[in-house]
């Protein structure tokens, strides 16, 4: 019995489509996970996007390829909250290469989860030849260049770190009404994406896997709340680039049941997206919070952790000033894991081929 059992299991395993009989598109990915949240890195099989820059590939990508992000991202091959990333060319020429980063709702202008996987993979693959215990990776994404630092033991990187583009605060001590919530204070910063940090005991939400679906429910519609406010200050306005000029998620901050542990971000972003790990571009809009109401000095590093307890490490490394507004470098600290391979096929006779969503 035991060898039937393994004869079939090896003739699974051989299946090949049938291109004569059905027209398949095959898509090879990379899987990864940085503090739990999903990455999955195309790596063939994605059309060549055209366009000078990582904003105009994005565009080019929403107008004709946007059902392949679809079926990459939503059921079967995905779920509600998977994550991916587009590998391109450069837009510098001092770059390694280009990344598009998407999602269920649709494309993302940074992401530092994302950059953290990317740059060890980028390493261990050879894409970027290592340079010793530290080798430095150049990334182009649609908020800019993003510098990181990949730290080597034994041919593995067991760490990244990366530069953030400029940081600032947008807008202080907001509060909004919120439909079935109630008066929201908040405050807005941005970390290569625009979101608005709430404190989450002042909603008696607590930051645990168990009041996942209210975190997610109460991120919405605040920032639903957020997106159709008319107050002046509420209104995102990216001061260099129309592209990076909307709210992309709420963040709920608390205090660390762990010792040593500086605080706990739990992020709700695009289309109701819980993100498994501390959010990269999150912490960076709080460091810069933090800095401008004088809670952290320059170089002072905290811990902040996801709603795993998955911890990114970040500090404000620099300042400057950035069209007007007071802004600090970030730089941010985790780990990223590789936990398989994929090849998806998507059957044009097959109707539910772009994938779909209950949630």
């Amino acid at each position: 019995m035991s060898n039937n059992i393994a004869q079939a299991a090896e003739k699974f395993e051989q299946w090949q489509p049938n291109d004569k009989q059905e027209n398949f598109l095959k898509i090879n990915t990379l899987e990864c996970h940085t503090g739990g949240e999903p990455l999955r890195i195309i790596t063939s099989g994605f059309p060549d996007l055209k366009g000078n820059s990582i904003l105009a590939k994005v565009e080019e990508c929403k107008e004709n390829y946007d059902d392949l992000r679809r079926a990459l991202m939503f059921e079967p091959r995905g779920h509600a909250d998977m994550y991916g990333a587009i590998i391109t060319g450069a837009e510098r020429e001092d770059s390694h290469f280009g990344a598009i980063f998407i999602h269920n709702e649709g494309y993302s202008t940074m992401c530092g989860h994302a950059v953290i996987a990317l740059t060890k993979t980028a390493v261990e693959s050879g894409v970027v030849a290592r340079t010793g215990d530290i080798t430095k990776v150049v990334i182009d994404v649609p908020c800019g260049q993003i510098h990181a630092l990949a730290y080597s033991e034994d041919d593995v990187v067991k760490q990244v770190s990366f530069k953030c583009v400029p940081s600032f605060v947008y807008a202080k001590e907001q509060e909004i009404e919120v439909d079935g919530i109630g008066t929201v204070e908040f405050d807005i910063a941005y970390g290569g994406a625009f979101y608005a940090y709430v404190q989450a005991s002042t909603l008696g939400l607590s930051l645990v896997p168990a009041q996942h679906d209210k975190l997610i429910d109460y991120g919405r519609k605040i920032k639903q709340a957020i997106i159709d406010s008319t107050v002046p200050e509420l209104t995102i306005t990216h001061p260099t680039t129309t592209g990076l000029s909307f709210l992309y998620g709420v963040i709920f901050i608390d205090d660390s049941p762990n010792k040593d542990v500086h605080s706990r971000n739990v992020c709700i972003f695009a289309d109701g997206e819980l993100d498994r790990s501390p959010t990269g571009s999150g912490v960076s809009g709080r460091i810069a919070l933090h800095y401008a109401k004088g809670q952290v000095a320059l170089n002072e590093a905290i811990t902040i952790e996801s709603i795993l307890a998955s911890p990114f490490s970040v500090s404000a490394v620099d300042t400057l000033d950035f069209c007007g507004f007071d802004a600090v470098i970030p730089q941010v600290t985790g780990d990223a894991y590789i936990c398989g391979k994929g090849e998806w096929l998507i059957n044009s006779a097959d109707p539910l081929k772009y994938g779909f969503l209950l949630r």
